[in-house]
């Protein structure tokens, strides 16, 4: 069947634009996606000596006796402070379950905010951080049965949940009571579970899909719908299917028993052995794992119970002096082929 269709490079002319605007728009949303998803590297890493790491508190931490597990994989946190520094890249229901089994829990800004403050110095306004004085609070504001610091750090039950990192950096730990603060939250225990979520939380939780924000979801389809109405209106229509009758089909097998016929006729033994090993080799090579055209002689013999002299002569020497020989080289080739499969 053949069809009446429009000249291609009238459709590119009348579809490039469109094609255009969809690719840079595609492209712009992988790179703001990238951005998004790739996490911030070293930042709050209790091994990091970047100024947004947080081996300073990780060390102050020990010389207070607390013990400072890094895991991106919680087993066991019964007994110890859990503290999560990107809660939402974990599934919700596993992190109940680790601040159910664990005895505290510091979640650093989930998104359950209830509002947003400007990161500056704050009084604690709450018993639960009187200890510790001003720190640099601010980020994200929650709600929780103990608010401090103007509600940027609340604690409920077990579960304690502060707005912004800047206590628990290198760059910032020594300014006001912020080393206070995060002894208070991270050394409540003798063990403290310091819990860096893993590129396979990353992935279980958040798709590529998932990364891209709802607003380039919308403007995606809307281009989409906008292109297929312009290819509608500027391509041509296609003309009606016409039926078309082949002139002749021919099996495959008598195509193969043709070539056949016309070697034997031509009494061209060596180069239908050649075929035959060539064909042979073809199939063997990728089978043992080797580059095209290597010689797999040696992996041969190395595979079966054969010499690597014997699979080499069967490969590339022998020539065939008639028509029996031939069949026999083919049916040899066939066993060393089916031996390899087998080893």
């Amino acid at each position: 069947m053949t069809a009446v269709s429009p000249d291609a490079g009238r459709i590119w002319t009348a579809a490039r634009g469109p094609v255009l605007i969809g690719v840079i728009i595609l492209f712009a949303a992988v790179v703001i996606t990238l951005l998004r998803g790739g996490g911030e590297g070293g930042s709050l890493d209790p091994r990091s000596y970047r100024p947004e790491g947080s081996h300073a508190v990780a060390a102050l931490l020990e010389q207070n006796g607390v013990r400072v597990e890094l895991t991106d994989n919680v087993s066991s946190v019964e007994g110890a402070t859990l503290f999560v520094t990107h809660p939402d890249l974990i599934d919700p229901e596993r992190l109940s379950e680790l601040s159910r089994r664990a005895a505290a829990t510091v979640l650093l800004a989930p998104a359950t905010e209830v509002g947003k403050v400007e990161v500056e110095t704050r009084q604690p306004g709450c018993p639960l951080a009187s200890k510790a004085g001003p720190a640099t609070t601010g980020g994200f504001v929650y709600e929780g049965e103990q608010r401090c610091y103007d509600s940027t750090l609340v604690r409920t039950g077990t579960v304690t949940t502060i707005g912004f990192g800047a206590i628990f950096t290198n760059r910032d730990l020594d300014e006001e009571g912020n080393a206070a603060l995060a002894l208070a939250l991270l050394g409540q225990h003798d063990r403290l579970v310091w819990y860096l979520p893993s590129a396979a939380d990353r992935s279980q939780q958040k798709s590529f899909t998932d990364l891209i924000p709802d607003g380039w979801k919308f403007a995606a389809w809307q281009l989409g719908i906008a292109a297929v109405v312009i290819a509608l209106w500027r391509a041509r229509r296609l003309g009606r299917v016409v039926p078309e009758r082949l002139p002749v089909v021919v099996r495959a097998a008598e195509t193969v028993e043709g070539r056949a016929r016309l070697y034997r006729r031509s009494h061209a033994s060596a180069h239908a052995a050649s075929v035959l090993r060539q064909a042979a080799r073809d199939r063997l090579t990728p089978l043992l794992g080797l580059p095209h055209g290597e010689d797999p002689s040696e992996e041969i013999a190395r595979r079966t119970s054969r010499s690597a002299g014997s699979v080499r002569t069967l490969l590339y020497d022998e020539v065939p002096v008639d028509d029996r020989g031939l069949v026999a080289l083919a049916d040899e080739l066939d066993a060393l082929e089916n031996e390899v499969r087998k080893g």
